[in-house]
Parts: C-alpha cells; sequence; structure tokens
C-alpha cells in the first residue's frame, strides 16, 4: 500500500469526533457526512466535492486571499484588508479614498485594475502523487530536490497549455502526496465599493486579534473578461464576467449554536511539527521576528509622515507589518502561559512508543525522527544572519535589482531549469510587481530601512556576515553609522532605478549588460549573485533531504492516529480548503464569557471620535435613531456586527466566504481572537474561535450609510 494513501484511509475508516478540527479538502468532505449533518448541514456533501458545482465553483483565490462572487456579473466580494493595497494604490492626499471609501454606482465609475492584481477560480485538483515522485525516488539531496522541481514544472507547463489557465503542483503532509491544482486565471478585477477606513478598520491595530470586535472587514471588487467571455488584459471594451456559480447573501443571519462552514484558501499550518521545531519557533524565531518588524514599522512612520504620500505609499507595508508583529506577540504569550510543548513532547513520546512496540513499524519508522531532527537542526543554525538577510526584502531597491539580474541569469536557461518566479510564466507577474513599484516606492522610506537593516547586519558575528556585503558597504570590526548613509544617499541619487520605466527596461537586459553597469543597485546586485547562488545550492542538499525525511516522518503520524481512529486532515498549504462548526463564544479567561455576537450599539459605545474608533457621525446618527431595517435580531436586541465561530481557520482564510447549513453568504471570515493565534501550531478547541463581519452588518452600513443600494440590489438577497 502507498504511504500517501493512508490520510485517505484514515479518515474513511474513523469516527467523526474531532471534524470541526482541521482543514478540509473538498474531496475529503463526503466521509464527513454524518458530522456537517448532525450540526445542521443541509446541502450534498457529495457536490461539496464536485469543484465545478455550487458552491465551490463560487469561490475565489484573490491575491493570497479569500473572496467568493455574489452576483451574475462578476461582483466579488473579500475583506477590506484583502483590498488594502489596491485601495492604497488608488488612493492620493487629495481623494484618499482609503480613509474616505469609495463607490461605484455605474461601472463606468469602477477603478481600473492595480497592475498584478488576479483572481483564480479552482477547477480542478487531481493526485499526481506517483509522476512527481516515482521519477526521482532513486535520488538523494539536491538531486533530488532538482528532480522534484522538474516533475513540477512539466506538470504545470503541460496543465497551462489550457486557455487562461493558472496551474501549481502543491504538496501534502509535508510531500507525502501531490496535487495538480488548475485555476481559471482573470486577469480585469476593477475596485467596486469599500467602506470608509472607520468601517473596515474599525479599531485598528488596538483591536486586532482582540475580542469584541466592531470591524465592517469587507470590500467589493468586479472581474472583467473580454466581450467573448474569455479572460483578457484590461480593456475598457471588457465586460463583466459570468461566475458559473455565486452565493445568495443572507439577510436572516444566524443565531447561536448554527452551522457555519468556511471556504477558502488558507496558508500555512504546522500541527504536525517536531516538538524541537515548536520550541525554536516560539522561543527564537518569533521574538526576534516581532522585534524586527516593530523595528521597521518605527522607521517608515519616522520617515513618512502621516497623511503624505509616503505614507500611503507604505499604508499596505505598514498593515503587514503590525499584524504580524501583534500576531507573534500573542503567539509567544499564548506560548508561554500553555502546556503546549509539553504536550508535543509527551505525544511524540506516545508515537516512539508506539513505532517501538512492534518490530515491523520499528524497522519502517524507527529512525525517521532522528534523521528529521538532524536535519531541521542544520536549518536553524544561522537565524540571526537568515532573518536579518530575509527582512532586507523590504528594501525595494535591493530587492528589485536582485529580482532583475537573476531573471538576465535564468534567461540563458530552457524555461523548464529556470528557477520558480523566473520562468516565462512568471513574467508578467514580475512586470506587474515592477509598475506597482511607481505608487509604493518612496526613496527617503526605503533608505532609511536599508540603513537600520545593514546596521543590525553588521553587529552578527564575523563568521556570520557575507562578504559581498561587507564589502560594499566596507563593514568591517565596527560599523560608521554616517558613512554608510552617505553612501546610501549616493547610491540612491545615482540609480535609475526609482524610474517604473527604468526598472522595466532592465527586464530585457542581457547579463553583460548587467556586469558592465555602472547603476550602483545593479553593481551591488551583480556582486551578491554568487552569494545567493552558494546559498541556494546548500540549501537544495537540505532541502532535499528534508522532502524524505518529513514525509517519512508524517506517515508515520498518520499510522499512528490511524491506529487510534483518529480523522487525520493535511497542514494547510494556500490550496482550497473547506472547514465547518457552529457559531459560539468562549471564556477567555476563568469566569469571564465572550459572547459569539457584537452589535452597532458596541460599536457606538467604543467610538471616541479619535482613529482608530472614529465612527462617522452619520453612523452613529442611524444608530442612534435605532434605524435597523430588516437586519434587526430579536435575539442579540440590534443589527449584529461581528460573529465567532469553531471553524478552524487560519492566514490566507481572510476573506473566506461563510455560509449558513444552505450555502447562503452569512459573513466573511476575517480574523481569530487572541488565544487562539497558536492555532496555527496547537488547535484548542476551548478557545480556537474565528471572527466574521456578519452579511447583515454588511447590508446595513450599505444601505443606511454609504448608500450602496444599487449592489445590494445586483446580490440576490434572501430573508
Amino acid at each position: 500500500m502507498k504511504q500517501w494513501m493512508l490520510p485517505l484511509l484514515a479518515l474513511a475508516s474513523s469516527g467523526v469526533a474531532q471534524a470541526t478540527e482541521g482543514m478540509w479538502q473538498p474531496h475529503q468532505l463526503p466521509a464527513l457526512k454524518a458530522k456537517m449533518d448532525a450540526l445542521g448541514f443541509n446541502m450534498d456533501a457529495n457536490k461539496m466535492a464536485d469543484l465545478g458545482a455550487f458552491p465551490m465553483n463560487a469561490v475565489i483565490n484573490f491575491n493570497g486571499c479569500s473572496a467568493s462572487f455574489v452576483s451574475p456579473q462578476g461582483l466579488v466580494v473579500t475583506n477590506h484588508h484583502c483590498g488594502y493595497g489596491a485601495i492604497a494604490y488608488h488612493s492620493t492626499p487629495a481623494d484618499n479614498i482609503l480613509n474616505e471609501g469609495f463607490l461605484a454606482k455605474r461601472l463606468e465609475q469602477e477603478k481600473p485594475p492595480v497592475p498584478g492584481y488576479k483572481i483564480w477560480v479552482t477547477e480542478s485538483m487531481t493526485d499526481v502523487t506517483a509522476k512527481v515522485l516515482e521519477p526521482a525516488a532513486k535520488l538523494t539531496g539536491a538531486d533530488y530536490f532538482e528532480a522534484i522541481e522538474r516533475n513540477k514544472k512539466r506538470l504545470v507547463a503541460a496543465c497551462e497549455q489550457a486557455p487562461s489557465s493558472r496551474c501549481g503542483v502543491y504538496n501534502f503532509h509535508h510531500g507525502a502526496s501531490y496535487f495538480l491544482v488548475q485555476e481559471l486565471e482573470i486577469r480585469d478585477v476593477r475596485l467596486v465599493y469599500t467602506p470608509a477606513m472607520s468601517v473596515g478598520k474599525y479599531g485598528g491595530d488596538i483591536d486586532n486579534w482582540m475580542w469584541p470586535r466592531h470591524t465592517g472587514d469587507y470590500s467589493f471588487f468586479r472581474a472583467y473578461v473580454g466581450k467573448d467571455g474569455k479572460p483578457a488584459e484590461y480593456s475598457k471594451d471588457n465586460v463583466p464576467y459570468v461566475p458559473k456559480r455565486f452565493l445568495k447573501v443572507s439577510s436572516a443571519g444566524l443565531k447561536d449554536n448554527d452551522f457555519v462552514m468556511v471556504m477558502g484558501y488558507p496558508g500555512r499550518t504546522n500541527r504536525y511539527r517536531t516538538a524541537a521545531e515548536v520550541e525554536f519557533a516560539f522561543e527564537q524565531n518569533y521574538p526576534k521576528s516581532m522585534d524586527l518588524r516593530n523595528e521597521l514599522i518605527d522607521i517608515i512612520k519616522a520617515n513618512a509622515a502621516e497623511g503624505s504620500t509616503a505614507r500611503l505609499a507604505y499604508a499596505g507595508t505598514l498593515a503587514g507589518l503590525a499584524n504580524y508583529a501583534k500576531n507573534f506577540q500573542s503567539m509567544i504569550e499564548g506560548y508561554q502561559s500553555s502546556d503546549f510543548i509539553e504536550r508535543k513532547r509527551a505525544q511524540e513520546q506516545a508515537l516512539l512508543k508506539w513505532i517501538e512496540a512492534e518490530d515491523e513499524r520499528a524497522a519502517q519508522y524507527g529512525k525517521v525522527k532522528l534523521k528529521l531532527d538532524s536535519l531541521v537542526e542544520q536549518t536553524q543554525q544561522h537565524l540571526d544572519r537568515d532573518l536579518i538577510l530575509g527582512y532586507l526584502y523590504y528594501n525595494q531597491m535591493f530587492t528589485t535589482a536582485q529580482s532583475l539580474y537573476r531573471l538576465a541569469n535564468e534567461k540563458q536557461k530552457p524555461d523548464l531549469e529556470r528557477k520558480k518566479g523566473y520562468q516565462q510564466r512568471d513574467w508578467d507577474n514580475m512586470r506587474a510587481r515592477i509598475t506597482r513599484m511607481e505608487r509604493r516606492f518612496d526613496p527617503k522610506v526605503d533608505k532609511a530601512i536599508l540603513l537600520h537593516l545593514l546596521e543590525r547586519y553588521a553587529q552578527l558575528p564575523s563568521d556570520e556576515r557575507i562578504e559581498a556585503l561587507d564589502v560594499a558597504f566596507l563593514i568591517g570590526e565596527s560599523f560608521n553609522r554616517d558613512k554608510v548613509a552617505a553612501q546610501l544617499d549616493a547610491m540612491y541619487a545615482n540609480t535609475a532605478l526609482t524610474s517604473s520605466a527604468n526598472r522595466l527596461a532592465w527586464l530585457d537586459k542581457t547579463v553583460p549588460q548587467f556586469n558592465v553597469s555602472d547603476d550602483p543597485f545593479i553593481k551591488l546586485a551583480v556582486a551578491y549573485y554568487d552569494t545567493v547562488i552558494a546559498k541556494e545550492t546548500l540549501d537544495k542538499k537540505i532541502d532535499g533531504e528534508l522532502l524524505k525525511a518529513r514525509p517519512a516522518y508524517m506517515n508515520a503520524i498518520i499510522a499512528h492516529k490511524q491506529s487510534m481512529g483518529d480523522l487525520v486532515y493535511a497542514d494547510a498549504n494556500s490550496s482550497l480548503r473547506v472547514s465547518f462548526g457552529t457559531v459560539k463564544g468562549y471564556f477567555p479567561k476563568d469566569g469571564l464569557y465572550a459572547a459569539p455576537f457584537t452589535t452597532l450599539e458596541g460599536l457606538a459605545n467604543k467610538a471616541t471620535g479619535v482613529e482608530p474608533f472614529d465612527a462617522s457621525a452619520a453612523q452613529l446618527k442611524q444608530i442612534a435613531d435605532k434605524n435597523y431595517s430588516h437586519y434587526y435580531d430579536l435575539n442579540v436586541g440590534s443589527v449584529p456586527v461581528n460573529f465567532l465561530s469553531t471553524v478552524d481557520t487560519t492566514g490566507g482564510n481572510s476573506g473566506s466566504a461563510t455560509v449558513n447549513g444552505n450555502g447562503e453568504l452569512v459573513g466573511l471570515l476575517f480574523d481569530g481572537v487572541y488565544e487562539s493565534i497558536i492555532a496555527d501550531w496547537d488547535y484548542d478547541p476551548a478557545k480556537a474561535r474565528s471572527i466574521h463581519v456578519d452579511s447583515r452588518y454588511m447590508l446595513w452600513q450599505m444601505e443606511k450609510v454609504d448608500g450602496a443600494t444599487n449592489l445590494i440590489e445586483e446580490m440576490t438577497v434572501v430573508k
């Protein structure tokens, strides 16, 4: 029996006692029918496994977030924070729609697409495990890693022969199985409506990850295609896309203990990592990453005044930095106040004891953990250096020059041998990133980020530093900040890469042209290139070994869980998943109960008139007048704003459609509670709660405050 089949066998042969935990692949849902039905699911679980049927075909991937179609005219709803970058892109100090909001009452008023913003509709998921693994089975190390990558690229290239298809090969259970995912790519995506910041980000960073919450985290976009109905680049002649399926929107809402289901694209979870990896992440990686993020936030704010063009350019960057700085902080606090590491160690001991209890198991799995531990330890040896070099990504000049030079080198190879991200299929995305940079870049801010990171880099021990960087910035036993600052002043004054047109021109240049360039950032990229390649070569060897060790360890975990009748789901990996549960409050602390709904009155009670609790006068008047319309909920005594559920979610689920047992949209997933952020690693059913914006609040705000009645009329709203 092939080991990659174990997850499905475990699911089919076991009970469903723990089914509300897990982010399930659509094809697994029929085996979960009994549990779902018991909670209030009223649809056909078999149809949920059909990606071309309702409701799965209405669920879409929106630029790294989740979203869904909600009208037959390609209207898309997602979170405000998922649309944040596009909204900021269209904002200026004179027309700051990020702060004030925006509504297109007619199609021609919708904002043109942001370069690179796309929608992907998942059309099929095909098991290709044998095609990926078997041709590489006898190889090891870097050879194994490269063979796996080649096999995946071949499958993707064949898949993308279909018109307007974007394909990818995803590994599940850390490489035990592989699925080829085919998506329809829609390239013309326009902003239709966003509430003001005082709605979409009400509570700001103060309320982020917190409950009670009163945030209207939603925005609307529209997908466009050519007149022939096929995806096309932006044109004023394009027409709204007609989706095969779309979700109806419920104005009836929910009550406590009602069934809810979330469909989306969760990013990454780490539920099956070893105890040593858990300890390293929470005691070393997260604290240091949090510090770096907070430092960069301070640097950006100090060099970009509130309300300036520079601050608007970095609005999305600041939001992302702050979001994960708080995420890491809560992760650390949750870890320190829990018995997570002790339980993880106990789980490992139970696994090892089970392996050793039988000779056949001992022969098959006996050495897998020792091998994995050794490899993982090698990846952790240079944490301080790797973090600083990783955060250099936030310096756009350095990163852009490197990407351009890498592209020139990769173009010299056959397409299938090029590094992922630099194949011909990736060139449009690279061009879009470079174009978007025009409105997301400020030389003063960029320079300050680089200076700070170089100063942090210079504090590393000499044997951890990189010769190319030391030579480029004359870093030795000490760091002369003034001297390096002056050098950076000269580099920014003499580079042509601050111009979008010049950056785009470099996309077509050759390696010899790069090698003779006098541009200071191009010269730095050329000097740094050999270092990048050398590190990648070392990483490939370890990564290749990990691609064998992790699946072996994962198969042992799966077999152990199967022996106990436990369900088995794969860690999240940005592919389409379904989670389900019920509306439910929780006890964040002893003696303190968090009710599952918040209300308009709670929103008004938080209002101070000062950001981030700066609810508008128009909104507060509607609340004071109790102008609830038919969105009033007798059980909560008002219009519900946000609600809690037990659905299992993580980053990437943002914007996910939350539906009731009939598949009607009742809200959007946008966050988790502070006590459950550690759920990326450790699921606690008592405290794992997701936060959703209630569809009734969305409709109320649209009707009573923003006048978006044209969109309400376009959608199918059911009572």
